[in-house]
């Protein structure tokens, strides 16, 4: 079998045991993109819910994928059906922002939860374990020669090589989220009485700044919270294309 298929079959396994949710499902998602060896990271953003009664199953995935080499996963927390009846505890108005933003440069007609988009170039619903894995595969394969990231030692700045800037120009932005699974019971809504799990929640989005294809240095923002860490994305400003990314 080749690194391909050992990656479409690692997480169809996965998604066709998701309901179990066990560590065996994470190891094995692991070793399939270890095998694959993807050369740039591939970055999967989750758009979700706690009110979401749709989501659990696309949270699950996105947790065994976190851990994979290879995958920076991040989940986003929207807070669009906070009508429902459950206010999102991890939800912030700029997430919704984010996933809008990417609405108009992909052409889609609206918004959804749960949606996975892949290093900005394309987007899968969340509950198409078949989509998600073959755009994974894809974007792993892919060679896009990225700027270089490099964080300064004392971790409060980021340098940004050269490259090629991508139509209407780049921006670089700071993600902090909380690593690893954070469990919320809910109490209303379509969710009601259940426990819902998110892997690598983001906390707050901030733009560094504007990237033009030279070398640049960025102050990074203070941390908040030790327990937190720290992404940085180099994005294409109106295709949303995501050039590179870096965990600090």
């Amino acid at each position: 079998m080749n690194l391909q298929g050992i990656f479409v079959a690692g997480l169809a396994a996965l998604v066709g045991a998701a309901a179990v949710g066990s560590d065996a499902q994470t190891a094995g998602v692991g070793d399939a993109v270890r095998a694959l060896r993807p050369v740039e990271p591939v970055v999967v953003e989750l758009f979700t819910a706690q009110g979401c009664s749709g989501c659990t199953e696309a949270n699950r995935m996105v947790e065994a994928l976190a851990e994979a080499p290879g995958v920076i996963a991040l989940t986003w927390s929207v807070d669009y059906w906070d009508y429902l009846g459950w206010q999102d505890t991890f939800a912030r108005p700029e997430f919704g922002q984010r996933q809008r933003a990417y609405q108009s440069a992909l052409r889609l007609r609206g918004v959804y939860t749960p949606q996975v988009v892949i290093d900005g170039r394309r987007q899968v619903s969340g509950s198409d374990a078949e989509a998600v894995q073959g755009a994974i595969v894809e974007e792993a394969a892919r060679r896009v020669f990225p700027p270089e990231i490099q964080f300064r030692e004392s971790g409060d700045a980021v340098g940004i090589g050269s490259g090629a800037v991508p139509a209407g120009g780049a921006d670089v932005w700071a993600v902090t989220y909380r690593p690893g699974r954070q469990d919320v019971s809910v109490s209303d809504g379509d969710n009601r009485g259940q426990v819902v799990s998110a892997v690598n929640v983001v906390r707050s989005l901030t733009r560094l700044g504007p990237w033009r294809g030279q070398p640049i240095l960025l102050t990074l923002p203070a941390a908040t919270d030790t327990d937190d860490r720290t992404v940085v994305l180099v994005q294409g400003r109106s295709d949303r294309r995501i050039l590179t990314a870096a965990v600090l």
